[in-house]
């Protein structure tokens, strides 16, 4: 045997051999496999849901951190004014500017709100400017709320522990609707609690309360409640009233700090003991937080998640870069200040979110699925090996050793690089074993015709494997790039689809062209080169070859 063609056999044992490893462990059991091949939501069971993000939360923040440059612009600048509110969504009003100063207001709003566009001077009380977004800028802020609100539940799933998690976007660029799938997920209920919570973290200055109802807290100004300030709920309740209603507290509009300001959040105790959260605020946010704190000293704080006041303490001295959330007077249950942390530390969602769609696959349907597949698989593979058999004669058992060896390594692959195995995936598996004969058919048919030629064996193997090549690459590249989008823009069970062709292409190429050649130059090298190969031709022998 040539040095050449001992090479190519130990790396094509090799090969298979690191194969089997990848996917069965070593010694192989069909329980590595079990442990070592991921399944998709559809073989494995699990949930799917379809949750809706509501991006006009994120304009109107955008807005309203805009409503507070703009006041801060002015102030900076002695500009007198009456009132900045939020006309709507991505529109808001500087009412009653110092007429004097037309031409000052006009200079900050182009050169400081680039994205705003001034569409009006005009209003019931006199120099009233109006501002909008410009659409443009809305509709890249609504893109960002999505990717954004991926990537968080991305981060809270992860850190739940849920292992093949599929989220991405329902439908092309600029859809607001996103596709969750949790295969294997026993406690559905809670992941879809961590998801679909806001978790909206918002430290305010109190201005008065609390208040026994909301009806009192606007009475206390008259019935007019001014536009920087909000009447919130808070979790404590009155133990006075008649059914222990919820206070409520007038606190500042816009917030001193935000959960984006937020650095950690880990579970702890309060000062009575009790499950809290604490968390500590990066360098902005603590710079914001220490100035608003020393300013306020001997007024309540209220920390405000998602729209209720958790806690109001009060501020005794300067705090800086940390804190902590208390459950009101009851404190968190344990479980719910473990969750609160992990929601807080995987970053607040940009906007709320609306749930739209749930379905669950059951484990018993997976394996149905399953079980199905495989006999799916084993019928095509025995039908290809039959078939070429019947045709090629012994020239087929060179093309189904190249077909399985294609399989260890698809399996083995996919084993590796932590691939889950879909329903649709399994379908590009019998469509591997196609084109992997496929692939060899080229081949024994361009042999054919080299014999024709008159060629000898050694020569027309030679030739064949040269002049298939550029074909073979051809059509698998042709093929691959197709994959690669359907990965790109294809739902989850499209993708398993697109993952399992893209592995079966690439190890076709060196099963048809490595393995292949090797295994004929392998029988060409040890019998007599003009009886060495047969490939039959149906209905003739006239070139008369033995393979094998």
């Amino acid at each position: 045997m040539k040095k050449r063609i001992r090479t190519r056999l130990l790396i094509t044992v090799g090969v298979a051999a690191l194969a089997v490893f990848l996917f069965a462990g070593f010694p192989p059991s069909l329980a590595k496999m079990r442990e070592k091949i991921k399944l998709g939501l559809d073989l494995r069971g699990g949930t799917h849901l379809v949750l809706q993000v509501v991006t006009d939360d994120a304009i109107r923040s955008e807005t309203d951190q805009a409503i507070e440059r703009m006041r801060g612009v002015l102030q900076s600048e002695n500009i007198v004014f009456r009132q900045l509110t939020r006309a709507q969504t991505d529109q808001f009003t500087a009412v009653g500017v110092d007429p004097a100063k037309d031409a000052d207001v006009r200079r900050l709003l182009s050169g400081g709100f680039t994205d705003w566009d001034l569409v009006s001077t005009a209003g019931e009380v006199p120099n009233t400017y109006t501002m909008r977004l410009k659409s443009a800028t809305t509709q890249l802020y609504r893109q960002q709320a999505v990717d954004q609100a991926i990537n968080t539940i991305r981060n809270r799933i992860d850190e739940f522990g849920v292992g093949e998690i599929n989220i991405q976007k329902q439908g092309g660029a600029g859809e607001d609707e996103i596709v969750v799938q949790l295969p294997g997920v026993d406690d559905p209920a809670r992941v879809k609690g961590i998801m679909q919570s806001t978790a909206l973290l918002e430290l305010k200055i109190v201005q008065a309360g609390p208040f026994a109802s909301q009806d009192a807290a606007v009475q206390n100004y008259g019935g007019v409640v001014p536009a920087n300030v909000e009447i919130l709920p808070s979790v404590e309740r009155d133990a006075t009233a008649p059914a222990a209603a919820n206070m409520y507290y007038a606190v500042d509009r816009v917030a001193a700090v935000t959960g984006r300001d937020l650095k950690g959040a880990f579970p702890s105790r309060d000062e009575n003991g009790r499950p809290a959260v604490s968390f500590n605020l990066n360098a902005d946010g603590a710079l914001r937080f220490g100035r608003t704190t020393e300013t306020n000293i001997g007024k309540q704080l209220a920390i405000v998640l998602d729209g209720r006041i958790q806690s109001a303490p009060t501020i005794n001295d300067r705090i800086t870069d940390s804190g902590v959330i208390s459950g009101g007077l009851t404190g968190f249950a344990p479980q719910v200040a473990q969750d609160l942390a992990l929601v807080l530390r995987s970053g607040a969602l940009p906007a709320s979110i609306n749930y739209l769609e749930e379905q669950v696959v059951g484990p018993s349907l997976g394996a149905d699925s399953i079980r199905k597949g495989v006999v799916a698989s084993i019928a095509a593979l025995i039908s290809v090996v039959i078939l070429v058999l019947f045709y090629y004669r012994f020239s087929g058992i060179n093309a189904t050793v190249a077909m399985v060896l294609n399989l260890l390594i698809l399996l083995g692959a996919m084993a590796y690089f932590g691939a889950a195995l879909t329903l649709p995936g399994i379908a590009g598996v019998i469509l591997t074993i196609g084109m992997g004969i496929d692939s060899n058919v080229l081949i024994f048919e361009r042999i054919r015709e080299e014999m024709r030629a008159g060629k000898t064996p050694i020569s027309a193997v030679t030739t064949s494997f040269q002049r298939v090549f550029i074909t073979l690459v051809d059509t698998h590249l042709a093929a691959l790039i197709s994959a690669t989008f359907l990965f790109l823009f294809g739902t989850g069970p499209v993708k398993g689809f697109a993952v399992t062709l893209m592995i079966g292409l690439v190890s076709n190429m060196f099963t048809s062209v490595f393995v292949s050649r090797t295994l004929f130059e392998l029988v060409l090298s040890r019998k007599d080169r003009a009886e060495a190969l047969r490939i039959y031709i149906l209905g003739e022998q006239d070139y008369s070859l033995r393979c094998l």
